[in-house]
Formats: C-alpha cells, sequence, structure tokens
C-alpha cells in the first residue's frame, strides 16, 4: 500500500475548489491510501478558505495552510512539502477535476523502485469548434503525444517525497521538480490512463498570459537548473503540429492562427526573460480558465 500526499495550491478558486475536493474524497482506490489532503491558500480574497473549512468537517484527512500574502506557487508547494507525510506527493492544480480512478492510476507505478515522478494525462473542456478551444485542444493533444516519448508533466503530477523544496522564484514549478527528480537518477513517467480534465483560457489576452509565463519559467529552468523539458524542442513540436492537421480549410485555418498565437506568446516569454529580466513566479491570473462545469 503506498501512503500519499495530495497538495493543492489556491489562489481565488471558490468556483471549483469544492468540487475537486469532493472528487478526491471519492477516489477509487485499491493500492494507494490517500492519507491528507493539504490545500494551501496564498492570500485568498473570496471564499475558498471557507469551503475548505467545511470539507475540514467533513473529512480531517484535509488540512488548510493560509498564507496572508499571496508569494507564488512555488512558495506554497514548499509549504506544502514541508508538511507532506506520505511516501509519495501529489500535486494537483486548483482549477483542474479529476477522474474517480486518477490517484490510484497516477501513484501506482511507484511500486516500480525505479520511477520518481509520474504525470497525468490533462483534457480540456474547451469547445473545439471554437478557436481558442480548438487551440487548447492542439496544445494538450500534442503534449499527450510528446508525452508518451519524452515525458513532460503537468497539470496533476506524482513523486516521490524527496524533495525538500524548489525555488521560490521558479514559475514551473512541475518542470523544477522534475529537474529534482531526475537530478536523483530516478525516470519520470507519463500515465495516459490518469485522466484529469482542465480548462484552457477563453480569451487571446488569458491565453497570452499563460503562454508567455511558462515559456519564460521554461527558460529559467533551462539557465540555473541546465535542464531543457522536452517541450522546448521546436522542430519536435512542429513535426507533432502538422500529424494533428485534418485536412480541411477550418482546421488548417485555426491550425495556422495556433502557431501564430503560440509563436507570440513564446516570443513575449522570450522578451519578459532576456530583455525585460522578469521572471513571473507571482503571475496574473487566467480568469477564464477557472470554471470547469
Amino acid at each position: 500500500m503506498i501512503r500519499c500526499s495530495i497538495g493543492i495550491m489556491a489562489y481565488n478558486e471558490e468556483e471549483n475548489i469544492g468540487k475537486l475536493l469532493d472528487a478526491l474524497l471519492h477516489q477509487e482506490l485499491s493500492e494507494i491510501e490517500i492519507i491528507e489532503i493539504i490545500v494551501v491558500c496564498s492570500g485568498c480574497t473570496d471564499n475558498t478558505e471557507n469551503i475548505v473549512q467545511e470539507f475540514i468537517n467533513i473529512d480531517k484527512r484535509i488540512k488548510l495552510i493560509s498564507q496572508e500574502e499571496r508569494e507564488g506557487k512555488a512558495s506554497a508547494v514548499n509549504l506544502f512539502l514541508k508538511s507532506a507525510k506520505g511516501d509519495v506527493c501529489v500535486l494537483e492544480s486548483a482549477d483542474t477535476l479529476p477522474t474517480s480512478s486518477t490517484v490510484e492510476e497516477l501513484v501506482k507505478p511507484f511500486l516500480n523502485s525505479s520511477i520518481g515522478m509520474t504525470g497525468a494525462h490533462p483534457i480540456p473542456v474547451n469547445d473545439p469548434k471554437t478557436f481558442l478551444g480548438f487551440t487548447n485542444h492542439l496544445l494538450w493533444n500534442i503534449h499527450h503525444k510528446l508525452a508518451l516519448k519524452h515525458p513532460k508533466l503537468g497539470e496533476m503530477v506524482a513523486f516521490r517525497n524527496i524533495v525538500d523544496s524548489i525555488p521560490i522564484d521558479t514559475a514551473v514549478d512541475e518542470v523544477s521538480i522534475e529537474a529534482k527528480i531526475k537530478e536523483e537518477g530516478y525516470i519520470l513517467k507519463y500515465v495516459p490512463s490518469a485522466v484529469v480534465y482542465n480548462k484552457g483560457a477563453e480569451n487571446i489576452t488569458d491565453f497570452l498570459k499563460q503562454r508567455r509565463r511558462i515559456y519564460a519559467g521554461h527558460l529559467w529552468v533551462k539557465k540555473y537548473y541546465k535542464y531543457t523539458a522536452s517541450t522546448m524542442n521546436p522542430f519536435r513540436i512542429l513535426l507533432l503540429v502538422i500529424s494533428e492537421v485534418k485536412f480541411d480549410f477550418k482546421s488548417i485555418f485555426f491550425t495556422l492562427g495556433a502557431i501564430i498565437l503560440e509563436g507570440y506568446g513564446r516570443l513575449l516569454g522570450y522578451i519578459d526573460f532576456y530583455i525585460k529580466k522578469k521572471n513571473p513566479y507571482k503571475w496574473d491570473i487566467a480568469g477564464t480558465t477557472k470554471k470547469l462545469r
């Protein structure tokens, strides 16, 4: 039986936190035990903490850590790592929802002693008939195909409880953990059966907020950790984009638009990191990603 601690980093997540906690309390488990669910609320000004407190009254495995000020996600992750008592730590984004079997599927691979970190299979709930819905599905389909061969883990990850902390100024916590796990000689594993639902941005402003922050964060990890995420290889990504194209006018038009938008987001991230010397570890929230259902 593998004992795991689940960590949720939350900033004004009243729209989804109750659904997420309910989903985690109703996981179908056989070889895994969830010993605690730790929610770190960072400077929340909405009803998030009150909702978490209601769930604490239902199940004492749920714990709340409050930060008065929002200090960045990495700071919240470090508070979770300091408190986690499980053999395996699970980090789940507060604006996602797992299926009933996700935790079991994600944590089971740790029965193999060579596995150090696993990642779930994110699937967006956006309408693929819209341009940004199409773009979000395209990006996550590419992420899925890439991760099958070159594991790139995000949205919901699990890792052995051997990471004491991550740099508080990293904007990409999962990649920073990837780097530390690989340093210890462990293998990364992508788990397609561990499905987690997310919601991509619904307007271009929010989309670019996310993409520039992520790219700048990857550049930071590359510079200071000498670790390059698999999604940083543009030729590998381009080949996967081509494989996703359906030869009808709308698909081709949307795909070209997605390439331009993603390229612009990466350019902004490049400018942020190398020219403006910005590291967006405390980032502007993309509000349209918060309400899944």
